[in-house]
């Protein structure tokens, strides 16, 4: 398993994306307005993800 880098946009549960702001030891923190529809869904600007629970899709 890869760890994703400050700037990576990863993929995330149900398809979720965000770009990666923050690198922990056993997470990032992801900031979700990358999402084009991220106004619609009522959410933070940024969540945690552990890195077992995303796929980087671009460096």
């Amino acid at each position: 398993m890869r760890k994703a880098s400050i700037g990576n946009v990863i993929e995330f549960k149900d398809g979720m994306k965000g770009i990666v702001e923050k690198v922990n030891e056993n997470s990032v923190i992801v900031n979700l307005t990358y999402m084009k529809n991220f106004r619609d869904m009522d959410l933070d600007e940024r969540t945690v993800v552990n890195h077992k629970n995303y796929t980087i899709i671009e460096d």
